[in-house]
């Protein structure tokens, strides 16, 4: 038995201690040493500071050295990498150290239930470098390929697929089939305790009719199997281990608390009904897992979108292209592309026997040369920026990535380039075949493979055009790497035929303030220096626009001076959408008028436990300081559907959009919102702001009035509601009754009118604010708020298109909440129109019966 003890090291000491709580949870007893190098101390004000410290590092490091036989050392991302380098410089003890490229908290939980078994140094640091592996086939419905590195090597005779799925037995050892009873499956705590119970017997699982089989040592591989509830599993090995892990099997490893007896079926698995209700729906951006939707480029039939030549033809001159937006703006530019692209390795050259293993050994110092050139870069860069460039470093310097492309040489007796090029081409695989998500990081493995096969053969990288005309970047995708030097260029906006709103390719360009539209069917068929107008707020891409809408689209457009006005002077507060201090930073110093959309979430989400109301009045205050004596709308908690909350959110949801969300997750948890609220409110008379709270996903005259009443007992006393629903726009006049104001969320009313899942590509066009049936929704609640004199707002994408904001006037709203970015687009334009110009705009959008009709209607009136 070996003692490996683990070293964490994290720019955030509460990271840190709340990642070794979760270990500790999985590994009951304490039994494995962790020692935390976090943080870098405390201000004068005793406010921790995000940092790491190498000689920190090194003290962890010694601190375990005499009670361990190896270490450990998992890290976060940025300089505690080069802290922990750095640390193996200065230590003083001689113990053996690993450093692993593993997620830092997936890797911690991994690397501690592996260690408890008094497994080596070496399956300990393979456990967790298969973490992210094992989350990505947790995250998807797809059968998964076998993790074979690190913990315990079975027979080939076990990993041979063409064993019939029953045959995993051996002689003398027991087997018994047993069926997953929990709602949530084999995830982190069961595979734990699976683990634990096995007590380094041998024991293998497999998924039947035709998984294939894992050893109950290795957590990862257990969350990689997949197994769901319902589903049956074949336990084989030693007699005691499979009879003390069936037990767990049986008990459903301790959460069928609550589930009705009517729920399992008299074979053990869940009812039809309860699988129904507990299969997880893959559909969260920035939650477990994003669904397959956005690795699908087809159009559904009947889309109205404009018609795409044949593949392989390019567009035709005039014609508009349709995607999906994920950073607004307008930009106008000849296209340009990427500089040539890196040639695939000869297959058919063989290397001889002899040359093998020297050939073999090239690839790791060429991944090296990588990682090192990754991480330079990234030490330029600052922000996401810097992070994804990290991150790339951390994927670049996988060693079982390596190690699989040496193997590849060794066996097969292919060169190192062409080696490395076969096992990306595994990996990528692996990813598309996950979808959503992991889908788009293929681009990722895609980027590492030809860097390192750049160095191997000695060519030149492909990157962004060196020119100082400004351009349009049109790609089939881009990798973290490439749009990493964007804002360096004089790219103006971006285009891409791949990737979704999680890419990182609309990560930066909304960092960047770049225009960006991707999955634009047949984009790579433009012809390059082809003038192109691009939408990042409509997800369009037009070819060769007319002379009106280029000099429209290149003018100058002044700062906002701070005051949103039409030409007769009546005035139109431009209000910020703000997420965060440092948002709201960013909306004071562009002048917003106030804060129209304060979302709440960033307190909530990953987080094991409700925040207490003193960590929310202090987030909240950081966020209203900027804005003393202004206007502040705070929506209160929406969670759900995309933004999963595992503290008040506990049952999986077949179609989470339309599930518990929103205000419902607080009437399901009113004790939340009541502190939510008092947070709130306390927040608000600390920075003397003019407070206003609305709730999200309102459907009924009920819920608002039950919010109304809730907020009003906190001392709140402006009180509004999301129009998000078609049931709560047609309602209006009756929520007005019981409420202050109310404010329109175009994205997820356009969702609900139009059933289109706003983060589809294909369905695109649908999800256009400019449909009739939506502006006619608006145009309800607009003559509600105006019968009664009540404010309605617009905070959604909807409020900050500069072409759409005269026609929302003119249907009656009477603020506009935007990013920070989009307010003096918005405000030049309005300044050009009177009311008179708002409604005519508004009766023709409304007697359209397309968006695209609608568009054409209010540019023939307003000009």
């Amino acid at each position: 038995m070996s003692t490996t003890g683990i070293v964490a090291v994290s720019h955030s000491m509460r990271l840190a201690e709340a990642a070794r709580e979760l270990a500790a949870q999985m590994v009951p007893g304490g039994t494995v040493p962790i020692a935390l190098a976090a943080g870098a101390g405390t201000d004068a004000d005793g406010v921790p500071i995000l940092g790491t410290d190498a000689t920190r590092v090194a003290a962890a490091i010694d601190e375990l050295a005499s009670s361990c036989d190896g270490v450990l050392v998992l890290m976060d991302l940025g300089s505690a990498v080069m802290s922990a380098e750095f640390a193996l410089e200065l230590r003083a003890s001689d113990v053996p150290v690993r450093l692993a490229s593993a997620p830092f908290v997936e890797g911690l939980l991994a690397a501690a239930v592996t260690a408890a078994q008094g497994a080596s140094l070496d399956e300990v640091a393979a456990e967790a470098n298969g973490a992210l592996i094992a989350k990505s086939a947790q995250l998807s419905d797809e059968p998964q390929a076998p993790v074979r590195s690190g913990g315990p090597v079975l027979d080939e005779s076990v990993l041979d697929e063409s064993v019939p799925g029953p045959a995993v037995s051996r002689p003398g050892e027991r087997a018994r089939t047993v069926v997953v009873r929990n709602p949530a499956g084999v995830h982190a705590r069961p595979a734990a305790m699976i683990a634990q119970a096995a007590a380094g017997a041998e024991l293998r699982l497999r998924r039947l009719p035709g998984g294939d089989p894992v050893p109950a040592s290795s957590m990862m591989r257990l969350l990689a199997f997949g197994a769901r509830p319902g589903d049956e599993v074949q336990l084989s090995g030693d007699a005691a281990a499979v009879e003390r892990v069936a037990a767990l099997f049986e008990d459903g490893f301790g959460e069928m608390a609550g589930l009705r007896s009517a729920d399992v079926s008299s074979s053990g698995s869940l009812s039809e009904d309860a699988r129904s209700a507990t299969e997880t729906k893959r559909g969260a951006l920035a939650g477990d897992g994003v669904s397959s939707r956005f690795a699908r480029s087809t159009t559904p039939a009947g889309m109205p979108a404009t018609p795409h030549p044949a593949p392989g033809s390019p567009p035709e001159p005039g014609s508009t292209l349709r995607g999906l937006g994920v950073s607004p703006g307008r930009a106008i530019a000849p296209v340009a592309r990427l500089g040539t692209v890196i040639a695939e390795p000869a297959a058919a050259e063989a290397v001889p026997a002899a040359d093998r293993d020297a050939e073999a050994e090239r690839v790791a110092p060429a991944a090296a040369e990588v990682v090192t050139a990754l991480r330079e870069s990234a030490a330029l860069a600052e922000g996401e920026v810097a992070q994804i460039l990290e991150a790339t470093a951390l994927l670049a310097a996988d060693p079982d990535f390596a190690a699989g492309a040496a193997a590849r040489v060794r066996a097969d007796g292919v060169s190192a380039a062409r080696a490395v090029w076969d096992e990306a081409a595994a990996q990528e695989q692996v990813l598309q075949g996950l979808g959503g998500r992991m889908a788009e990081r293929a681009v990722d493995v895609r980027s590492v493979r030809d860097r390192i096969v750049a160095r191997l053969t000695g060519q030149e990288l492909p990157g962004i055009p060196d020119r100082a005309d400004p351009f349009v970047l049109v790609a089939r995708d881009l990798a973290p790497a490439e749009t990493a030097t964007l804002g360096r260029s004089a790219c103006v906006g971006l285009v891409t035929e791949e990737g979704g709103p999680t890419s990182h390719t609309a990560i930066l360009a909304r960092a960047l303030g770049i225009p960006a539209v991707v999955g634009v069917a047949d984009a790579t068929g433009i012809t390059a220096g082809t003038v192109v107008l691009v939408d990042g707020g409509a997800g369009t891409v037009q070819l060769d626009p007319p002379a009106d809408e280029q000099s429209t689209a290149a003018e100058e457009i002044p700062a906002f001076d701070g005051a949103g006005a039409l030409a007769d002077g009546t005035a139109i507060p431009l209000l910020a959408n703000v997420g965060g201090a440092a948002d709201a930073d960013a909306a004071a110093d562009a002048r917003a008028q106030g804060i129209g959309l304060f979302r709440t979430e960033f307190c909530f989400l990953d987080r094991a436990e409700e925040p207490t109301v003193a960590e929310q009045v202090t987030a909240y205050r950081g966020v209203l300081a900027p804005f003393a004596g202004r206007r502040v709308v705070v929506r209160t908690l929406d969670a759900g559907s995309d933004k999963p909350l595992p503290f008040a959110i506990t049952a999986d949801e077949e179609n989470p959009a339309l599930g518990v969300r929103g205000l419902r997750v607080a009437r399901a948890h009113p004790t939340l919102l009541a502190h939510q609220l008092a947070a709130i409110a306390e927040a608000g008379a600390a920075e003397s702001a003019e407070l206003e709270v609305m709730a999200p996903m309102v459907a009924t005259v009920d819920e608002a009035r039950d919010f109304a009443a809730a907020c009003r007992a906190a001392g709140i006393a402006r009180v509004g509601i999301m129009i998000e629903t078609p049931a709560a726009a047609l309602l209006a006049a009756e929520l007005l009754a019981v409420v202050d104001f109310v404010s329109l969320g175009t994205n997820d009313l356009t969702q609900y009118t139009m059933a289109a899942d706003r983060l589809s590509a294909p369905l695109g066009a649908l999800n256009d604010p400019w449909q009739p049936a939506v502006l006619r929704l608006i145009g309800t609640v607009g003559a509600a708020g105006r019968a009664v004199g009540k404010p309605v707002g617009v905070c959604g994408e909807a409020g900050g298109d500069p072409a759409l904001a005269p026609v929302l006037v003119g249907l009656g709203v009477t603020s506009l909440s935007m990013t920070a970015r989009s307010l003096a687009q918005v405000a030049a334009r309005l300044r050009t129109v009177t009311p008179d110009d708002c409604r005519r705009a508004a009766a023709a959008a409304l007697g359209s019966v397309t968006a695209a009709e609608a568009r054409i209607a209010v540019v023939s009136v307003l000009g």
